[in-house]
C-alpha cells in the first residue's frame, strides 16, 4: 500500500463533519464582526517569507524550484500572503479593511501531538488606523470565537512589545540584536537572554528591569507595577484592556511575558492558551505588526491573529465538548423492483426541496436497508410498498423510535420540510388522522 506522507492526515466523514461545523462557527463569528473572507494561493514565492522571517525559515518550509527555475514554497503561514495580496490589489479598499481566511499551511518539522506538517489556520487581519480600538477589536474577535465554539478554561494573555523595545532602545539595542533578545525572552530563556544583553553592553539595572517586566502577569491592575515606566506603550495597553472589559471579553490577563521576537511586531501582542493541552497549550497568537512596506507597499498599521485549527479541535476533544452530528433527513426504500422508479422520483422531488435524501442503491431487503439507515444516522425511512402505493401513500418510519405512520405522497414534501427535528406523531398527527393511520408494519415486509 502507498501510505500518506508523514505529518499529514486523512479525515473520515465523521471527522470532516466536526471540522466543518467548528469552521462554520468561526466564519459566522468573523462575519458578525464585519470581517469578509479572502483566499490566497497555497504556494508563493519563497522570498515572501524569507523577507519577513529571514533565510533560516527555509529549513522549515517545503521550498522548491518550478520548471522556470523560480524559488517557490508551500505557504508556512497566512499573514504574509494576506499582506502581499493587500499591497498588490487591495490598497484602494475602504479602511479599516477587515479580512478573514481559512486554509492549509505546511512546515517541514518533526510531527508531534498537535503539530503536523500539513496543518490548518483560521485567522483575521485588520488593516487601518493605529489606535487601541483596532487592537481591542481583533482580540475581541479571537476571544469571541473561542467562546462561540464552546471552548472552556482558556486564557487570553495580552502584552505590549513596545514596553521592552523602549528599554532596549534606550540602551542602544535595536534591530536584529533586540529581536534576538526578545526571542529568548519569549521562550523564557532568561540565562541566554542575559548573556546577549551583557554582550551588548546593557547595564545590570536595565537587564534586571527587562527580566522583571516579563514576569509581570495578572489583572489590569498589575500595570501599576510599571510605575517607573511612563512610555506610550503602557498607556496604550491600558486603553486596550479597558475597551475589552467594556465589550465583556472574559478570561483576560495582562502578561508582559508575551513577546514576539520578530522585527515586524510593533505593539500589542497576545496569545490564547488552553492549560489542559500541556506544553503545546497555545491555540491562538497575534498582535499588531508592520509588513506592507517589506512587500513594496506603504507603511500601514495592521493587527491580526491566527488560530491553530487542529490544536483547537484537540482542546475541544479534551474538554469533551460535544459537536452535533449531521444527519441525513430521509432514506427511501422500495420493497419491489417495480417500485424503484417511484423511489427515484420521490428522491428527486425531496432533494429539489433541499431535504437531504438517500435511496437504496444496493437492492437490499427491508431489514438490511433499515439496519443500514440506522448505521448512517438517518432520521426517517420512507418505505414504498405495493398496497400503500395503490392508495398513493408511503410509510414514514421514525428511525429513533421505530414508529411508522402512513402519509400521502402529495403531503410528504411539505411534512418533511416542516417536521425536521419533530417526531412523526407530533408533527404529522393531522395527516395520520386523515389517513386513518395506526402505526403499522409495511404490508410487503414478509
Amino acid at each position: 500500500m502507498i501510505q500518506r506522507p508523514r505529518g499529514t492526515r486523512d479525515f473520515a466523514p465523521d471527522e470532516m463533519e466536526k471540522r466543518r461545523y467548528i469552521e462554520s462557527l468561526m466564519r459566522k463569528e468573523a462575519e458578525i464582526f464585519g470581517f469578509r473572507e479572502i483566499a490566497t494561493p497555497i504556494f508563493e514565492h519563497a522570498e515572501l517569507f524569507t523577507i519577513k522571517s529571514g533565510p533560516g525559515i527555509l529549513e522549515e518550509m517545503y521550498a522548491f524550484k518550478d520548471k522556470g527555475g523560480r524559488e517557490l514554497t508551500l505557504r508556512p503561514e497566512l499573514t504574509a500572503p494576506v499582506m502581499r495580496f493587500f499591497v498588490n490589489e487591495l490598497t484602494d479598499m475602504p479602511r479599516p479593511l477587515k479580512l478573514y481566511y481559512m486554509g492549509p499551511c505546511f512546515r517541514y518539522e518533526r510531527p508531534q501531538s498537535g503539530r503536523f506538517r500539513e496543518f490548518y489556520q483560521f485567522g483575521a487581519e485588520l488593516i487601518g488606523a493605529k489606535n487601541p480600538e483596532s487592537d481591542a477589536e481583533i482580540i475581541s474577535l479571537a476571544s469571541s470565537i473561542m467562546k462561540k465554539i464552546g471552548l472552556r478554561d482558556y486564557k487570553v494573555r495580552i502584552g505590549h512589545i513596545g514596553i521592552l523595545r523602549d528599554i532596549l532602545r534606550k540602551e542602544g539595542v535595536e534591530g536584529e540584536n533586540a529581536s534576538l533578545i526578545l526571542q529568548k525572552l519569549d521562550k523564557k530563556m532568561y540565562d541566554e537572554a542575559r548573556v546577549v544583553m551583557e554582550e551588548k553592553g546593557m547595564s545590570e539595572a536595565s537587564i534586571k528591569e527587562i527580566i522583571g517586566i516579563t514576569k509581570i502577569s495578572g489583572q489590569q491592575s498589575v500595570l501599576k507595577e510599571l510605575q517607573s515606566f511612563k512610555g506610550e506603550a503602557k498607556e496604550y495597553l491600558s486603553q486596550v484592556m479597558e475597551i475589552l472589559e467594556i465589550l465583556g471579553i472574559e478570561n483576560l490577563l495582562v502578561d508582559l511575558g508575551v513577546v514576539r521576537g520578530l522585527d515586524y511586531y510593533t505593539g500589542v501582542v497576545f496569545e490564547i492558551e488552553v492549560p489542559s493541552l500541556g506544553a503545546e497549550k497555545q491555540v491562538c497568537g497575534g498582535g499588531s505588526y508592520s509588513l506592507a512596506e517589506l512587500f513594496g507597499g506603504e507603511k500601514v498599521f495592521s493587527t491580526g491573529f491566527a488560530i491553530g485549527f487542529d490544536r483547537t479541535l484537540i482542546a475541544l476533544e479534551k474538554q469533551k465538548i460535544e459537536i452535533p452530528k449531521k444527519r441525513v433527513d430521509v432514506y427511501v426504500i422500495p420493497l419491489t423492483e417495480e417500485l424503484r422508479g417511484k423511489a427515484f422520483e420521490i428522491t428527486a422531488r425531496l432533494r429539489s426541496n433541499e431535504i437531504s435524501t438517500d435511496v437504496d442503491l444496493m437492492r437490499r431487503s427491508l431489514q438490511k436497508n433499515l439496519k443500514y439507515a440506522a448505521s448512517i444516522g438517518v432520521r426517517y425511512a420512507i418505505i414504498l410498498g405495493e398496497r400503500e402505493m395503490e392508495k398513493n401513500i408511503v410509510l414514514l418510519r421514525d428511525m429513533d423510535t421505530g414508529e411508522q405512520v402512513p402519509i400521502a405522497i402529495t403531503e410528504l414534501t411539505e411534512w418533511l420540510a416542516h417536521a425536521r427535528g419533530i417526531a412523526p406523531e407530533a408533527a404529522g398527527g393531522d395527516t395520520k388522522k386523515r389517513l386513518g393511520g395506526k402505526l403499522s408494519r409495511p404490508s410487503d415486509a414478509s
